[in-house]
C-alpha cells in the first residue's frame, strides 16, 4: 500500500517540511491567542481543504467546533479521522451537521450554537467539470456567490472576529466559469470587509483532494481501469495539510480585505501525466502508453496480478475553460511579499459597496431562475460583471472524457 503523504512530499511538492512551517512557528503565539477558547464554525468542513483546516485549527484549542457540510459521508470520515489521530484535542462541544448552509435548518443551528468568534466557509463548487451547461452553472453560481452573500448578511448581524472564505488561483484572470464565480465571490466578501474582518486565499491544486483527478488514479487502479490525464496542463500543487495551513494563516493573521497566496515558483509546476507516471512507478509498475481511450480500456481488461505494466492514456487538453498555466495575482494588484516567509498577500483589493453587490446578486438570481436561460446568456452576464473574464469555449466538457 502506498504511503500517500510520503508520495506527495517526495514526488509532487518536493518538500519534506510544510511550505508554511516557518510562518506557523513565527506566528504561533498570535494563533494560540486568537483561537484558544474561541467558538468556531466551519462550513464545508467535510471536504479535503475544510477538514485539513479543522485539523490545524484543533492544535490551538478552540472551545467549540461546529462543522457543517452537505456530505454526510464526509463528516463521518472527518470525525473518525479526528478521533483516530494521535495528539489532537477535540473540544467537548464538537458537533457535525449534514446540512446545506443555505437551507432554513442552518438558521436554527446558528441560533442554537452561535454567534461564533471564527467562521470559515469552504462550501464551493470547485470543478471546471461543473460548468457543462446552464443547469450545472446555475448551481455553481448559487453556491459560490449567492449563498455566500446570504451568509455575510447573517454575519453582519452578529460579526465574528475572523471570517474566511476560500477562493482559487483560477480567480486570477479567469478563463472558466468556476474561476469567474470565485472572482465575484471575492468582490462579494470584500464589500463586507469594513463591517468585520474578512480574508480569503487563492492557492494551487491540492494533491489527491476529494474528487480530484489524482485521487481518481487510486479509484481507477482499485477497479483495474486505465489512468487518463492531460499531458499539456501544468499546475502548482500543495499537500492537503498545507491547504489547511494557508487557510488558517489567512483567516487569523490577515488584515480585513487581504487575499493570500502561496509563494511558489514556476519550476514547482507539474503535469498530471508526469504525476501519473510517478504514481505507477511508486507501485513498482511502468506505464503502458495507449493511443486512445478504447485501446486503454481494452488493455486494462487484460490486467492480471502478474502485470508489471499499466495502461495510461495521455492527451492534449481540448475541453472548455482549461487554463494551460496557473497564476495567483494579476498586474496592477498591490502585492506584499515581505510580511511572511512563504505567503504573498494582495492588499487593497478594489471594493464594491454592499449596494453594488446586492445588485450583482439580484442580477445573478434573476438570470439563473429564468426557465430558458442558456450557457451563452450566463457567460455574457459574467463578462459584463468581470471585464477581464475571457471564457475559453471549445464545445467539449470533462464529462466527455474518460
Amino acid at each position: 500500500m502506498i504511503n500517500l503523504n510520503q508520495f506527495i512530499s517526495e514526488q509532487i511538492t518536493k518538500r519534506t517540511l510544510s511550505l508554511f512551517q516557518a510562518d506557523l512557528l513565527n506566528n504561533q503565539d498570535k494563533l494560540e491567542r486568537e483561537i484558544s477558547g474561541k467558538k468556531v464554525l466551519v462550513i464545508g468542513g467535510g471536504g479535503t481543504i475544510g477538514s485539513s483546516f479543522v485539523k490545524v485549527l484543533l492544535k490551538f484549542h478552540p472551545s467549540r467546533l461546529i462543522v457543517v457540510d452537505i456530505s454526510e459521508n464526509g463528516l463521518t470520515e472527518l470525525t473518525r479521522d479526528l478521533r483516530s489521530t494521535y495528539g489532537l484535542q477535540i473540544p467537548n462541544d464538537y458537533k457535525t451537521y449534514p446540512v446545506n448552509f443555505g437551507d432554513p435548518v442552518f438558521a436554527h443551528i446558528w441560533q442554537e450554537h452561535g454567534p461564533f468568534d471564527i467562521v470559515a466557509n469552504f462550501a464551493a463548487h470547485k470543478h471546471v467539470r461543473s460548468e457543462k451547461d446552464q443547469y450545472s452553472i446555475s448551481a455553481l453560481l448559487e453556491n459560490n456567490v449567492i449563498k455566500a452573500e446570504k451568509l455575510l448578511q447573517r454575519l453582519k448581524e452578529e460579526p465574528p472576529a475572523h471570517f474566511f472564505c476560500v477562493s482559487t488561483d483560477k480567480a486570477a484572470n479567469p478563463v472558466n466559469i468556476m474561476g469567474a464565480s470565485k472572482k465575484i465571490m471575492e468582490e462579494v466578501i470584500m464589500a463586507y470587509s469594513s463591517l468585520f474582518p474578512v480574508t480569503t486565499a487563492r492557492f494551487a491544486n491540492v494533491a489527491f483532494s476529494n474528487g480530484s483527478l489524482l485521487e481518481g488514479f487510486m479509484h481507477r487502479m482499485m477497479k483495474r481501469q486505465p489512468l487518463s490525464a492531460p499531458m499539456d496542463v501544468k499546475r502548482y500543487f500543495v499537500s492537503p495539510e498545507e491547504s489547511g495551513q494557508i487557510c488558517l494563516l489567512a483567516c487569523i493573521l490577515g488584515s480585513s480585505g487581504d487575499i493570500f497566496f502561496p509563494r511558489l515558483e514556476a519550476d514547482h509546476m507539474m503535469t498530471f501525466s508526469e504525476i501519473a507516471e510517478r504514481f505507477l512507478q511508486s507501485l513498482g509498475m511502468q506505464p503502458k502508453y495507449c493511443h486512445s481511450e478504447e485501446e486503454a480500456r481494452y488493455t486494462a481488461s487484460l490486467l492480471s496480478n502478474e502485470s508489471t505494466q499499466y495502461p495510461v492514456y495521455f492527451f492534449r487538453s481540448d475541453t472548455s475553460g482549461e487554463k494551460a498555466f496557473e497564476e495567483f495575482y494579476t498586474p496592477g494588484e498591490d502585492i506584499d511579499l515581505s510580511s511572511y516567509t512563504s505567503l504573498g498577500v494582495i492588499k487593497n483589493a478594489p471594493q464594491k459597496t454592499i449596494e453594488e453587490i446586492s445588485e450583482v446578486i439580484r442580477t445573478l438570481e434573476t438570470l439563473i431562475t429564468q426557465p430558458k436561460v442558456s450557457k451563452e446568456d450566463i457567460v455574457g452576464i459574467l463578462i459584463r460583471l468581470i471585464p477581464t473574464f475571457e471564457h475559453l469555449e471549445t464545445g467539449k466538457n470533462l464529462d466527455q472524457k474518460m
